[in-house]
């Protein structure tokens, strides 16, 4: 009896989380082994470009005696980059399933796998005299980073208190950046982007997925997965408890018994009913607005126009390398300040700001590439402009997606919602660096006035549309959307069951992934 009594304490008001030493090295864990990868293969390729390039004809030489004609190079490079998109796509439309039937931490230990093996090849692709094994190896780590975008963002939401989830949620950011900035730093001429380090710079991607699968598994599931989905009420309260520092979880415990109760009423829906499930229309909406502008809002073609930008500044080809480490440096500070003001001035306010100085740099960008041969003074102009481009995205478009589309969404909806978000994620990032050195090349400076209208589109719907959600439940965000999806969420009461105004979900939602 004393034992059971210990076991349920009576439940006290919600209290403010903390940011406790086993939270912390829990996200480390699961961060660095996991989303990194899609920050570091991103970048790692860009800057040792003519250098892989030369191993690429040096080994068609070797086989056929005789160098590749310029197109086949080029067709074979943008396949060795293109490969990683449609890898990470791939992982986006796994990792629902992944998720829900082994769990957010099991998922993550598993993907370590599609880390490990590529890091193996590619640093071997060398010796063996294979290009084949660097494109192949594109895919694979490209799933890896897929898998990540996804699980990471559920597993660090469902840790976190309603307080900190905010902040941990931009980490997903965070340690892409991190990912990005540590490539472009080894990929130097100086260090490993050269003919005989660049294998080594391949490899070194497995290091924080073999040191994920030795940290990871110390630390606990996500204590709503364990409850809701599980079952297992005693291991998510045990979990509660190492990541809060305190015995009383109770307040939790019964936050997530509500999110039970919604979950029933909403079933376990696939893909195909959440785009016909009235009760989470605008949520959808949201997120593929969201993922669609962070991608298409030009942050991708702004990496890609940089080079030429630095150059028309006058800045030596030798030293444009250092220029963007100082970029990428900018990126790690601005997110960092992002994921820890995230809780203090809120979600919407953080994207609107970031999207109003995005547009701003590409409209004054636009008139400085237009005028520039005129007024050569404006091509510092245009340095400024990328800089702060930079800045704006990282303070509000890059990071907080990752947070609202895990708030948004209850726990039987999150992994279908999440292949959908990350669907949108990759498909747009393919479409942009298949599309816009067209664009670039059919009307130049203008290029990026497109993406003004898109950060344009992007803020207004933001504005209209999403509410903020710092600090709320999830329960509570889901009842604020619910008024816009005309649908009734009716308050918890002790004894009742709760349920949507428009009637149960068909069945067969319930049961499948697709």
């Amino acid at each position: 009896m004393e034992k059971q009594e210990m076991e349920t304490l009576p439940p006290e008001p919600l209290r403010k989380g903390r940011l406790t030493p086993v939270l912390a090295l829990a996200t480390l864990a699961a961060a660095f082994g996991s989303v990194f990868q899609y920050g570091y293969n991103i970048s790692v390729v860009n800057t040792p470009h003519k250098v892989l390039k030369s191993f690429y004809n040096e080994t068609y030489f070797d086989r056929y005696g005789k160098f590749m004609d310029e197109s086949l190079l080029l067709l074979l490079w943008s396949v060795t980059v293109s490969m990683f998109s449609l890898g990470g796509l791939l992982g986006a439309l796994i990792a629902g399933p992944l998720v829900d039937r082994y769990g957010r931490k099991k998922t993550l230990l598993i993907n370590t796998t599609f880390a490990i093996i590529p890091a193996i090849l590619m640093g071997s692709s060398k010796a063996a005299k294979s290009y084949e094994m660097i494109i192949l190896s594109r895919v694979i780590v490209g799933i890896c980073a897929g898998i990540a975008c996804n699980a990471l963002p559920m597993y660090l939401g469902e840790l976190a208190p309603p307080n900190l989830r905010g902040t941990l949620g931009t980490m997903t950011e965070v340690f892409v950046i991190i990912g990005i900035f540590l490539a472009q730093i080894f990929s130097l001429q100086a260090i490993l982007g050269n003919p005989e380090g660049w294998p080594v710079l391949l490899a070194i991607t497995g290091i924080p997925a073999a040191l994920q699968l030795l940290s990871l598994p110390f630390f606990p599931e996500s204590p709503r997965y364990t409850l809701i989905q599980k079952g297992d009420e005693g291991q998510a309260r045990k979990a509660l408890r190492k990541l809060r520092g305190w015995d009383n979880v109770e307040d939790e415990i019964e936050e997530m018994r509500l999110e039970d109760q919604v979950e029933k009423a909403e079933g376990r829906l696939s893909v195909i009913n959440l785009f016909t499930f009235k009760p989470l229309r605008w949520q959808l909406i949201t997120i593929i607005v969201l993922m669609a502008g962070q991608q298409l809002s030009g942050i991708n073609a702004i990496n890609y126009y940089a080079d030429t930008i630095y150059a028309a500044a006058g800045v030596n080809p030798m030293h444009s390398q250092y220029v963007t480490v100082g970029a990428g440096l900018l990126n790690i500070v601005m997110t960092t300040i992002s994921a820890f003001t995230v809780e203090l001035l809120g979600r919407r306010l953080l994207l609107l700001v970031g999207y109003g100085i995005c547009g701003s740099a590409c409209v004054v960008l636009t008139l400085a590439l237009v005028f520039q041969n005129k007024v050569p003074e404006l091509s510092y102009l245009s340095i400024i402009c990328v800089f702060s481009y930079i800045a704006g995205h990282s303070m509000g478009p890059s990071p907080v997606p990752s947070v609202v589309r895990t708030e948004i969404f209850l726990q039987s909806s999150r992994p279908a919602a999440f292949m959908v978000d990350g669907a949108v994620h990759w498909l747009s990032n393919f479409i942009i660096g298949l599309v816009f050195p067209f664009i670039q090349e059919g009307i130049g400076g203008y290029s990026f006035i497109i993406f003004t209208a898109v950060c344009l589109l992007t803020a207004i719907y933001i504005y209209v549309v999403i509410p903020e959600t710092k600090g709320q439940t999830f329960v509570e965000i889901n009842q604020a959307f619910a008024k816009r999806n005309k649908v009734l969420i009716p308050e918890k009461k002790k004894e009742e069951t709760m349920d949507f105004s428009p009637g149960p979900l068909p069945t067969s939602a319930k049961e499948t992934n697709f």
